[in-house]
Formats: structure tokens, C-alpha cells, sequence
């Protein structure tokens, strides 16, 4: 009879009764690895059917952040630096060109552009090109815009030029075939992770006593959320306010970037990767706490030179600018009073507790 197909009543322990050999145990662990590995097969095959979608996702927030530089801003020579700063942190608002308040209408198709002229700048132009024919043409007071629509096959690759550059770029053939496999690879990780870790923790929880599963279920719930929530915090959150600041910068500079894809999927994956990593932060302050190196009162004490640490960790694990070493710091030194929260509470609930 195997190990994993027992029936025990559901007050017993399921690994209370079970000893296996050392060549057992490679059989056990043979079994789940191949489990684990095929699960892992079957999610990538899924993710690669959805590749284009998922890739689509990963470059939502550089072709928003693009779009969003693309857009035409006020010349002025006194753009200082401090000022361009305030616009970075969102401190002031950006100084894009306002539009004009008469609505332009829609191009009908890719190959006409819409032109557009004030009604007394037209009426000017008129009389200066033929002044004895347009003699008696009133120029008119209104400002109003009269648009022009203007058709040619060049058009076309002007509009497609102009689009392109608010998209990222590839510079060799075989760079979008294997973003594409990269996305989908990792993707199916991510999908197949549960499977994963199931097969993985079924038998490393064979040589664990029970009190010692007890922490594993207690826990690995909150370290998975917090995982979660340092990548989605770093999707959503952080990418938005450090891709405007290093795109704010190359304006400064006068800089067009060009974003290759490769380059931004790497960035797009290790970075919620490292917030991940540094969410975990408030379990590691409660493991410290639980083998008596620290408890709440040392890190209450020692909270100044913790925002020290937490700003060296987050500048090694963030690109090297500083918005985004600041987007990984505030949260951190909220999650280091989570941590403290943590050792108070769970303190008094004592779940490592063999009665509890």
C-alpha cells in the first residue's frame, strides 16, 4: 500500500504511521517531481494558445506610458529642472498642449489627414494668392476652423510611422517569436505554481511533525498574499510613476526613446519579482521574532536604523533610478509596522502552540 493511499479516520494524522526507506523516499519524491513537471507542461501549452494576450499585458503599461509621452507639450526655454522634477512626482501638472475646443473630426480612412485653418487666416491666404479675385472677400472677425481633408497613399505610412514610435521595438527577426515564448513560459509557471507546490509540499510534509505542518498552513497563506500584492502593487502602482519619471527624463533631455520589447519584458518580470521578494518583509520581522533574535519592543526601538536597511535593500533591488528605489521603500516601512503588528498579535494567539 503507498503512502499517499491511505485512508485514516479525519481526527489521525496522515503522516503519523508512515516510515519509508531511503530509496523510497527517492521514489516518492521521483512520483510528485514528474506530477509537478507535467502540470508545468500542460500550463505552458495553455498559455502559449493566449501568448498575444498575455504578451498584450506585459506591454500595457509601456505603450501607455509612450502614448502618453508621444503627446505634445507647451515650448517654453524656462523648463528648469526643479520644475521638470515636480512634474515627475505629479507635484504640478504636465505642460501638454491644450486642444483646440472645437471638436476635429475623424479621418474616414488611413490614407486622408484632416487639416485644419482658422476661417480669417483662410479668407488672408485666399487674397494674398490672388488678390483681383478674391477683392471683394470679407475677412471675417471669427476664429473659427474650417477643416480640409487632404488624401494620399503616403498618408497611410506617415499615420503608421507616427504609431509606431508609441510602441515598443524589436531589432532582430526573431526577437517577437521569442518575447512571445518567454511570456508564455513564464506565464505557465505562474498558472502551474498551485500544482507545484502541492506535489512539493505533499512530500516534504511527510518528515514534518504536526505542530510543524500547523505553521506551514498558518503562514503560507499570508506569504502568498503578501507575494501577490508586491506584484500587483508593483503593476499597477509603481510602474506608472517610474515609467513617467524616466521618460519625464529622456523629455528633458530632448531624447526619443525607443523601447525594445525584450529589453522591457525582462524589466516587466524581475521587477514584481523583487517587490514580491520584499513584501515578505512583516513574516521575516515574525520568523526573527520567533526564534528570539528580536521581538516588537527591538524593532520599535530600532525602527530608524530599519528605514536604513529597507533603503539600501530597496536601492539594490530596483532599477537604478530613484522613484523607483522611493516606490519600493514606502511600502516596506508600512509593511515593517504590519511586522511589528504581526509579533504582537500572533503572540498572543500563539498558533505554534501543540493544544492551540
Amino acid at each position: 500500500m503507498g503512502l499517499f493511499d491511505r485512508r485514516l479516520k479525519s481526527d489521525e494524522d496522515l503522516f503519523e504511521e508512515s516510515t519509508m526507506s531511503f530509496g523510497e523516499h527517492l521514489e516518492v519524491l521521483r512520483t510528485h517531481l514528474i506530477r509537478a513537471i507535467l502540470g508545468l507542461v500542460v500550463a505552458i501549452i495553455v498559455c502559449l494558445f493566449f501568448g498575444d494576450k498575455l504578451v498584450g499585458l506585459v506591454r500595457s503599461p509601456i505603450d501607455k506610458a509612450l502614448k502618453d509621452f508621444a503627446q505634445p507639450v507647451e515650448p517654453t526655454n524656462s523648463h528648469s529642472f526643479v520644475e521638470w522634477l515636480r512634474e515627475s512626482f505629479g507635484l504640478a501638472p504636465a505642460r501638454t498642449v491644450r486642444p483646440e475646443e472645437q471638436t476635429w473630426p475623424k479621418a474616414p480612412n488611413e490614407r486622408t489627414v484632416i487639416v485644419g485653418i482658422q476661417t480669417d487666416q483662410l479668407a488672408r491666404l485666399l487674397k494674398q494668392t490672388d488678390p483681383q479675385l478674391f477683392a471683394d472677400l470679407h475677412l471675417p472677425q471669427s476664429k473659427r476652423m474650417v477643416f480640409i481633408p487632404l488624401s494620399a497613399p503616403e498618408f497611410a505610412q506617415f499615420r503608421r510611422t507616427v504609431e509606431n514610435q508609441t510602441h515598443p521595438v524589436t531589432l532582430n527577426v526573431q526577437e517577437a517569436f521569442m518575447t512571445y515564448l518567454k511570456v508564455s513560459a513564464v506565464a505557465g509557471i505562474i498558472l502551474a505554481s498551485p500544482w507545484i507546490f502541492y506535489q512539493l509540499w505533499m512530500f516534504v510534509a511527510a518528515g514534518l511533525y504536526k505542530h510543524e505542518r500547523k505553521f506551514v498552513y498558518t503562514f503560507l497563506p499570508i506569504s502568498v498574499g503578501l507575494f501577490v500584492g508586491g506584484a500587483f502593487f508593483c503593476f499597477f502602482v509603481a510602474f506608472p510613476f517610474i515609467l513617467r519619471f524616466l521618460l519625464g527624463f529622456n523629455r528633458y533631455l530632448q531624447l526619443w526613446p525607443q523601447i525594445r520589447i525584450s529589453e522591457w519584458i525582462n524589466f516587466a518580470i524581475v521587477l514584481p519579482l523583487m517587490f514580491g521578494v520584499g513584501f515578505q518583509l512583516p513574516l521575516i520581522m515574525l520568523f526573527l521574532e520567533r526564534i528570539s533574535i528580536f521581538d516588537a519592543q527591538d524593532y520599535r526601538e530600532k525602527r530608524r536604523i530599519a528605514i536604513l536597511v529597507i533603503s539600501i535593500f530597496s536601492m539594490m533591488l530596483t532599477p537604478p533610478d530613484p522613484l523607483s528605489m522611493i516606490a519600493m521603500m514606502v511600502p516596506l516601512i508600512g509593511l515593517y509596522e504590519l511586522g511589528i503588528w504581526m509579533c504582537v498579535y500572533f503572540a498572543r494567539r500563539n498558533p505554534f502552540s501543540e493544544t492551540a
